[in-house]
């Protein structure tokens, strides 16, 4: 977190810090990486492999591109043994995607959370809309702030949100930085 500009509030990093912050990953793309405990962040192959998905564990898959042509999982697909939640999200930088921030992150936390629970959050390339969704889970969830988010995600893997959604993640982070410091005030 920025320090405090000179109205008081807290400063969001900007988007060239955080495009130049996720540059520096070294970690290799792989079809998911466990970017959490319990918490995979991956692409639409390993989200259509039923078989991988039962070897690394998955009990729940959020899909941030529900209904692309490469994303065709849904509930019917996965059947009893994995819960899914599907959000038909754009990867454009006009598409809003922080109205399902709390919803996904809800849904990634009740994963998580559950015995034995592991979730694979994926969208096409798992690099920009899943990506997302998962640092605004850790902002939630884990009072990350958005730098620290970026740094623990992209130390697992290569990720860029797209400058829309990178506005958007600045925003929650401004929000929930105000609501935690109203809520030690009182």
């Amino acid at each position: 977190m920025r320090p405090a500009s000179r109205s008081g509030r807290p400063q969001a990093p900007s988007i060239p810090e955080m495009e130049q912050l996720m540059g520096r990953c070294t970690a290799p793309l792989r079809r998911a990486d466990e970017v959490w405990p319990g918490l995979y962040l991956g692409d639409a192959v390993i989200a259509n492999d039923l078989e991988a998905m039962k070897e690394m564990g998955i009990t729940h898959v959020l899909n941030a591109a529900h209904s692309s042509w490469d994303c065709k999982g849904d509930q019917v697909v996965y059947g009893q043994g994995i819960n899914y939640y599907g959000i038909t999200a754009e990867d454009c930088p006009d598409f809003n995607l922080s109205v399902y921030f709390h919803t996904a992150a809800d849904f990634i936390h009740s994963a998580v959370s559950s015995p034995r629970g592991k979730v694979l959050v994926h969208c096409v390339l798992g690099r920009s809309r899943s990506a997302t969704l998962v640092l605004a889970y850790l902002m939630i969830y884990h009072r990350f702030s958005l730098i620290d988010a970026l740094h623990k995600v992209s130390a697992c893997r290569p990720i860029c949100p797209n400058r829309g959604f990178l506005k958007q993640l600045q925003d929650l982070d401004l929000d929930l930085r105000c609501r935690w410091k109203f809520c030690i005030l009182f």
